[in-house]
């Protein structure tokens, strides 16, 4: 069985996300859920677990957008429903980003 590896509470959020993989094309997903760690996002094709990139995506807090824009490395990608789920971890979050995924959690 697996264990849980979560290292902090998870909020559902379902928004684009832009995804810039260090040597790859741009290309978008849909995100599943948050934390203050890291992101779960759906893409239609697999990625390789370790690969490291530029990830933008809003999140919406007291009825305004606030922008997201992170590296964030690929932790795991499994197949789920006809599509590639990726859980990834944010690696250089600003104090901006830390507050508005902190108030979004809450």
């Amino acid at each position: 069985m697996l264990q849980e590896q979560r290292q902090s509470p998870r909020k559902v959020l379902r928004t684009k996300v832009l995804l810039a993989i260090d040597g790859q094309p741009p290309f978008t997903g849909k995100s599943v859920d948050v934390s203050a760690n890291g992101i779960s996002i759906n893409i239609p094709d697999p990625l390789a677990v370790g690969l490291i990139g530029q990830m933008r995506f809003d999140l919406m807090i007291d009825g305004r957008f606030t922008t997201i824009d992170t590296r964030a490395k690929a932790l795991h990608c499994i197949f789920s429903g006809g599509e590639y789920k990726v859980g990834f971890q944010f690696q250089s979050l600003d104090l901006a980003s830390v507050t508005a995924l902190a108030r979004f959690l809450r």
